[in-house]
């Protein structure tokens, strides 16, 4: 087995947990029982150690497919060969109750639909990054895999057989036969126990799930152009939650490189403030508030418990624990060699100002959009934006999350602006007690400062931090969140200076964009990375606003937009980054991509019809 391309896989999930389903029919990545916990299958970091279950015809000549069952995270990898026609239904059960049999479990339905096929079979786990040693048993109702830690129960009606650590099988299937197979967990006192999901409760399950992910996606208010793929995008970050908190993981891998063999490999299975609130902010644009609403409380709750200096982590567990310790995964040799293979995040403890102003901003339009806030969660607010005033002028590591020194970045600059703007709108549209003399003079401040000495003369363009010439796509942002207008000459001259190749100083390679150049912005790392998608997005949707008075500049945003979305994966889903040639890169599929993919449909689509009406 060598490694499939991260754009090669599709995702399913129970809003605890998700597993990377590729075109080959192998489940490469899944941790068990959340989103964060040790991982049973990661072939997609090391293939021979890291686990691994796969189902696949035995034939020398096959074509892959794979498909979502429309309007559901229900993913069909179909088989096409000279002899027939197969293929595996992959889905966990959504909406379930903790008593009911299909809770927490993983369904793999084989059927062949043509003629005759021979599958091979292979679920060989590597309980706790393949740390753990585990026993293996097998009966007449499936196998079990005993580890210290977790026990598993495959069960199926197919005859299992050893290998390795794992079992394998052959099974045939003749037109219009099923074979099922069902991933849980299960306790030792169970082991025992026959336990097999008939098919015809595979088939009320997968009907159920279908019917879950159609009725919470037609929710979606979004009608304009490019409506599947945005609502591919809700559906993938709706995966990304967290039922039982609230939390929005920013991606359900860990350590998949920004270049391949390179070092920039991290753990992204946290709920980063940052990547949370984007997501609210794109979901309430869709129309989704239950969402949103739970993801107030869970914020309601981490500003309880604040730092003792007053301040927030930038990121945080799905359980809402704050020690995210990093560790190096030694044993596994990482995605096509990459290492270090990462676990946990080091970038936890670090300051970032800049999630102040997102957070700010989801609650903000929260407020506005879903329910009014408590007086309780403003006093945790105010007291928030009043550290701020106290601290906005620290240097911090930034959106990247550099592992560098510290400087004076623009965007947290920024945000730190946003973070006080919001708090005095909030205050004036509820009445709200707040110190508004101060947060008027420190806004005002701030907005200033950056004028001064975000802005550099000679690049014609608003820079990384104060004193350097190095361009940063995260200042495109600025129109996004108000702080100038979409047609400011200096937010154009930015957009010129980013929208131009790296050869001519800007971070625009083939409508891709690179968050800034690492040659002449040392991070703390070595090597380096490829275009960031995020980026690209908020380019498109720069150039969609600017486009208001300037329709070349419309058209630009709009070939952009299209072109990105060839970058997509034959699912729609996007990974990190892209690299030169087009393959995905980074942890996969990644919020921050899909949430942005959102706002920029919504703002180009408005602009498009804007324009359309002037036309007309």
């Amino acid at each position: 087995m060598g490694y499939e391309p991260i754009h090669n896989y599709g995702i399913i999930g129970n809003m605890y947990t998700t597993a990377l389903v590729g075109r080959n029919g192998s489940i490469d990545w899944f941790c068990f029982p959340a989103h964060d916990s040790p991982s049973v299958f990661a072939a997609v970091l090391d293939v021979n150690k890291g686990g691994h279950f796969k189902i696949s015809p035995i034939t020398s000549e096959v074509t892959n497919k794979q498909f979502y069952w429309p309007e559901t995270n229900v993913l069909v990898t179909r088989f096409l060969t000279p002899e027939g026609v197969g293929e595996i239904t992959d889905f966990m059960p959504v909406g379930m109750k903790a008593q009911d049999p299909g809770f927490q479990c993983l369904v793999r339905r084989v059927r062949v639909i043509r003629g005759n096929m021979d599958f091979s079979l292979e679920c060989c786990p590597a309980f706790n990054y393949a740390r753990d040693q585990h026993q293996t048993m097998i009966s007449s109702f499936g196998a079990v895999f005993h580890s210290p830690l977790l026990s598993l129960r495959l069960s199926t009606e197919i005859s299992l057989q050893p290998k390795g650590i794992g079992v394998k099988a052959t099974f045939t299937l003749h037109s219009g036969e099923t074979a099922v197979f069902v991933l849980q967990e299960t306790t030792e006192s169970e082991s025992g126990v026959g336990f097999s999901l008939t098919q015809s409760q595979a088939e009320d399950l997968f009907k159920h799930t279908v019917e879950y992910w159609r009725r919470w996606l037609g929710q979606c208010t979004y009608k304009g152009r490019w409506r599947e793929i945005v609502e591919r995008s809700a559906l993938v970050l709706k995966l990304l939650t967290y039922e039982p908190t609230g939390a929005i993981i920013a991606s359900p891998t860990c350590s998949l490189p920004e270049k391949i063999g390179g070092s920039r490999n991290w753990d992204y299975r946290y709920t980063w403030i940052r990547d949370a609130a984007f997501t609210v902010y794109a979901l309430l644009r869709l129309g989704f508030t239950d969402e949103a609403t739970k993801f107030m409380n869970w914020i309601s709750c981490l500003c309880q418990k604040r730092n003792p200096d007053g301040s927030l982590q930038p990121m945080y567990g799905i359980d809402g624990r704050h020690d995210l310790s990093e560790e190096i995964l030694d044993h596994l040799e990482g995605y096509e060699g990459s290492r270090p293979v990462r676990i946990g995040n080091g970038a936890y403890s670090q300051l970032q100002m800049d999630i102040y102003g997102e957070l700010m901003d989801s609650v903000y339009l929260f407020n506005k959009h879903v329910v009014p806030i408590s007086y309780g969660m403003w006093n945790e607010l105010r007291e928030l934006i009043n550290w701020i005033c106290d601290n906005w002028q620290r240097k911090d590591r930034g959106l990247w999350e550099v592992r560098g020194k510290d400087q004076d970045f623009v965007y947290s600059k920024l945000m730190c602006w946003v973070a006080v703007d919001r708090g005095l709108r909030l205050a004036d549209q509820r009445s709200f007690p707040a110190d508004r003399q101060r947060w008027l003079v420190v806004r005002d401040k701030i907005y200033e400062e950056i004028m001064a000495k975000g802005w550099n003369s000679s690049r014609q363009a608003f820079v990384q931090y104060y004193g350097s010439d190095t361009l940063d796509a995260s200042n495109l942002v600025m129109p996004l969140v108000f702080f100038l207008s979409p047609t400011d000459p200096q937010m154009l001259a930015t957009i010129d200076a980013i929208n131009q190749s790296p050869e001519q100083g800007g971070l625009v390679y083939n409508s891709l964009v690179y968050r800034y150049n690492v040659e002449k912005s040392p991070d703390g790392l070595t090597g380096n990375e490829g275009t960031f998608n995020l980026c690209t997005f908020w380019l498109v949707e720069a150039l969609a606003r600017a486009g208001k008075v300037d329709s070349a500049r419309l058209d630009e945003a709009r070939l952009m937009f299209e072109d990105m979305l060839g970058h997509a994966n034959h699912l729609g889903l996007y990974a990190e980054e892209t690299d030169p040639s087009g393959k995905a890169l980074g942890n996969f599929p990644l919020a921050l991509t899909h949430l942005s993919l959102i706002s920029a449909a919504c703002n180009l689509n408005r602009a498009i019809e804007k324009e359309l009406g002037v036309r007309s």
